[in-house]
């Protein structure tokens, strides 16, 4: 079996908190940790969330993710966290150029999109594709997508052991790429939940100790760092119009991707 590597992607930001910014937090502990210093990651932001990058605050720190090495990637221009299965193509069109023009002033235009609450069809893939968008979902996710209190994930060590061991059965069934050398899993937190945020650098370890208790080989350079070109990676492992509809692991073995 080939070795792994953890590319990690974070969700539904910037939080724009006055105090202890989870968003600010998550960077810290990407630049530096036991596991990996100057991890890169990709952010999918939400450009016009009325908390967050739809402020001039949440905008600032959409731009410090770029200027630290990032990479963004579009997840909503709308003041919340809108399900695009429940816009019509139309709607959907006139989002998607809000936030591209949103991006650009940021200073990146984006060519992937994370669909909120992973709901998709072909119909959305093809609009996306309009727009030189390609959908990432993840391998692996740590279910923290709830940030309102109270935070916790007592069982996060079972959890992603769980999650290692789902991910096993498709590494030896020949589902994931192999791209420059190694097989890029994908992870997805959100970086303004603060638990996240306090517990990223035990988050790393516990990445690459699951993965090594299920037998998977975990390549020399745990995560994507300096150097590596994380958009040509996760272009590989996007998904397109006509496959079959993919399941994301744990509690979001969700009912939106069946939609029509």
């Amino acid at each position: 079996m080939p070795p792994l590597r953890f590319l990690l992607t974070f969700d539904d930001g910037p939080s724009i908190a006055a105090k202890r910014n989870p968003t600010e937090q998550v960077l810290r502990t990407l630049a530096s940790n036991s596991v990996q210093p100057d991890i890169k990651a990709i952010f999918f932001v939400q450009t016009r969330a009325i908390r967050g990058g739809g402020t001039p605050q949440g905008r600032e720190l959409i731009r410090r993710e770029l200027a630290l090495g990032h990479l963004l990637g579009f997840h909503t221009a709308t003041p919340g966290h809108s399900n695009h299965l429940g816009m019509s193509s139309d709607v959907l069109r006139a989002s998607l150029q809000l936030g591209m023009a949103d991006h650009a002033e940021l200073g990146a235009a984006p060519r992937l999109v994370r669909p909120p609450m992973w709901a998709y069809n072909d119909r959305t893939l093809t609009v996306y594709a309009d727009f030189g968008l390609k959908a990432l979902l993840t391998d692996v996710t740590a279910n923290d997508g709830k940030i309102i209190p109270p935070y916790g994930s007592p069982r996060r060590h079972q959890h992603m052991d769980y999650q290692m061991d789902l991910l096993r059965g498709r590494l030896l069934a020949g589902e994931l790429p192999l791209v420059q050398g190694v097989v890029p899993v994908i992870v997805t937190f959100h970086d303004p939940n603060p638990f996240t945020a306090e517990h990223l650098a035990e988050y790393l370890e516990i990445l690459v100790s699951a993965a090594r208790h299920q037998g998977l080989r975990v390549s020399e350079q745990p995560f994507y760092g300096r150097g590596d070109d994380i958009e040509a990676v996760a272009l590989a492992r996007t998904i397109a119009a006509g496959e079959p509809a993919l399941r994301i692991p744990g509690f979001w073995h969700s009912l939106f991707w069946m939609k029509p």
